[in-house]
């Protein structure tokens, strides 16, 4: 009988190890929020998408912005050193790519600070919103007879 048999059976029984369910499924667990040894919880609290919200703002766009004003100084100074070289056309044309890359990303930083910011508030009014469709089904017309 070959290994894979062997495993399967094994695992079939609960009496293989670890290692034996890894090699089956290729991963030892399946994955998501309820799988097993799992949080149990799906998303994150509102606390913690402001924090991530407040760390792309704070951290993130910052740094991204001090880094790209560094490495734009440090461009400009290699093409005045290079002036009337091919070297210095090609770095002018690298530190325009660099920018609209920049740009591409603080965009997407941008964005997803204020999709966190917003996630709150729309799962909030959703669950209202389900709750009031809910609230009439537990009022029976049988109420106080």
């Amino acid at each position: 009988m070959g290994d894979f048999d062997q495993e399967w059976r094994q695992w079939r029984s609960g009496a293989g190890d670890e290692q034996v369910h890894m090699r089956l499924n290729g991963t030892g667990a399946p994955a998501g929020p309820l799988a097993p040894g799992g949080s149990g919880t799906f998303g994150s609290t509102p606390a913690e998408k402001t924090a991530a919200a407040n760390a792309i703002e704070n951290e993130l766009e910052d740094k991204t912005k001090t880094s790209t004003d560094h490495a734009d100084e440090a461009t400009n100074t290699a093409v005045k050193g290079f002036d009337g070289w091919d070297t210095a056309t090609g770095l002018k044309k690298v530190g325009e790519t660099w920018d609209k890359q920049v740009a591409v990303l603080m965009g997407r930083l941008g964005s997803e600070k204020i999709a966190l910011r917003g996630a709150t508030g729309l799962f909030v009014r959703n669950d209202i919103g389900l709750g009031d469709q809910f609230r009439p089904i537990g009022q029976s017309k049988l109420h106080g007879v």
